[in-house]
């Protein structure tokens, strides 16, 4: 029965070669019992459920693999259900692998027939995507193509079969074209680019069928998706006889002359996030006061990188001036848990120097990039971060040592050890100036509190997908 995957406390992720293997176990230990026969059955139990009541027949398509082989199986039990549908294929069944060949058998001996192309100016009840599959490695082009262009312009619910046809399962990029689905039904675990790049904008509402897999026979993955929040992301309760003190003195290096705004943003997060105390570091010194949160503190910034602190930000408004390289240098040699952010990054990428000092620190360090300072720092084109996430936020993880968080749709958070989270909070309404500065002081406060450093970052990057600013605005559209 399939279940929304979101619910779940952080399911691991899959990637095609876990899926592969998973398929080729299931296949040596239950020799009778076919997974691509339970898919289609739970495909077809979910599309009864989401075609409209208008009487129009199910379009299916089915490809040359074995998600087409899914497709036929839910053809094959629709039909039986009394369901009109129309099976749109040219694959060949003698090059089907062997579980597709035998669905295709399946079907027409039960009476099904294949039509060559979608019918013209028929209408549908429902599209059930089964085209491609996970593994896909190159673009989408041809039948396959104008099918999907044709289905996606269809004024009926479309239903992908375990990935929406042209997207990339493991890295959630586009080959060429894509189905834009209402809904996927993803088959034994999650799969990470139905979570990041475009995966969400293409994946429609998830559903989840595990097709009766044992959970223990599943392999272990250091994927995950950060659905909700678990204990170690939590901090314990105050107690009422407790002082400031006892929370953390953070402080925030940046605000150069025009940019003060991003510090405030992000120090102003950082109170709200419960840092005992906020001190800013701003480098225009025409600024000694918040009016509008008269509890942050002012220091000189070459003074706060010196101070005893629980956590460390630097680079809310810092700019690249040679002030800001220096103090990046002082903030490097900080004997607490530092958080390297916006023109930090910057310097780091252009410097040599500073790049070594920061894999070297000895305490947490905290990156948290858009794809263009990610690219940077790596040394590539921002597109090629955007083709991989997830291995881009590894790759930093890897090169720093540090807790990375790649923000952008599904904000990758990778880790020193090889895990990685993609989060599943958040929204277009983040792609905002300031937002990645309030994401700073809320994970710089949580590292004040002490949580660690790796189970700060996940937990600020979730709760800032949280937050609903905008609402008025969503509303218009």
């Amino acid at each position: 029965m399939p279940i929304a995957p979101l619910s779940l406390t952080s399911p691991p992720l899959f990637t095609t070669a876990d899926i592969r293997e998973i398929d080729r176990h299931w296949a040596i230990s239950h020799p009778d019992t076919s997974l691509m026969e339970k898919a289609g059955a739970a495909a077809a139990e979910l599309a009864g459920t989401l075609a409209s009541e208008s009487g129009d027949p199910v379009l299916i398509l089915a490809g040359r693999g074995n998600n087409g082989g899914d497709a036929l199986v839910a053809a094959r039990h629709l039909s039986a259900q009394g369901c009109r549908v129309a099976v749109v294929s040219r694959a060949d069944p003698a090059r089907l692998p062997p579980d597709a060949a035998r669905a295709w058998t399946a079907w027409r001996e039960s009476g099904g027939t294949m039509l060559t192309d979608i019918p013209p100016a028929q209408r549908f009840s429902l599209v059930i995507d089964g085209l491609f599959g996970v593994g896909l490695a190159r673009d989408v082009t041809g039948d396959e193509a104008r099918w999907i262009a044709q289905a996606n312009a269809m004024a009926c619910p479309r239903l992908a079969l375990d990935v929406p046809s042209g997207l990339d399962s493991d890295s959630g990029r586009i080959h060429g074209c894509a189905m834009r689905a209402d809904h996927t039904l993803t088959f034994i675990g999650l799969k990470p680019g139905l979570l990041t790049a475009d995966g969400p904008d293409y994946a429609g509402e998830l559903h989840l069928d595990t097709l009766g897999v044992d959970p223990a026979a599943l392999p272990r993955t250091p994927g995950s998706a950060l659905t909700q929040l678990e204990g170690r992301h939590c901090l314990p309760a105050r107690a009422r006889n407790s002082h400031k003190g006892l929370y953390g003195h953070v402080g925030i290096i940046g605000g150069d002359a025009g940019m003060v705004g991003a510090s405030l943003i992000a120090g102003r997060a950082a109170l709200q996030f419960g840092a005992g105390s906020v001190t800013l570091g701003v480098l225009d010194t025409r600024i000694a006061v918040d009016f509008g949160e008269p509890r942050l503190m002012f220091a000189v910034p070459e003074k706060l990188v010196e101070m005893k602190l629980d956590g460390l930000a630097i680079g809310p408004g810092l700019g690249q001036r040679p002030p800001a390289r220096a103090l990046v240098e002082a903030a490097l040699a900080a004997a607490c848990p530092l958080l390297l952010d916006a023109d930090a990054l910057n310097l780091l990428a252009g410097d040599p120097e500073l790049a070594k000092r920061a894999a070297r620190r000895p305490h947490p360090t905290l990156l948290t990039p858009h794809p263009g300072e990610a690219a940077r720092l790596l040394g590539i084109s921002p597109a090629g971060v955007q083709a991989n996430r997830i291995e881009a936020a590894q790759r930093l993880s890897a090169q720093y040592h540090a807790h990375v968080a790649l923000k952008g749709a599904g904000t990758v958070v990778a880790h020193p050890d090889g895990r990685y989270a993609i989060n599943t909070t958040g929204g277009p309404w983040l792609a905002q100036a300031g937002s990645g500065d309030r994401l700073t002081g809320m994970a710089t406060a949580l590292l004040g509190q002490g949580m660690a450093a790796g189970d700060a970052l996940e937990a600020a990057v979730w709760l800032h997908g949280k937050e609903v600013p905008g609402q008025q605005i969503r509303d218009l559209r």
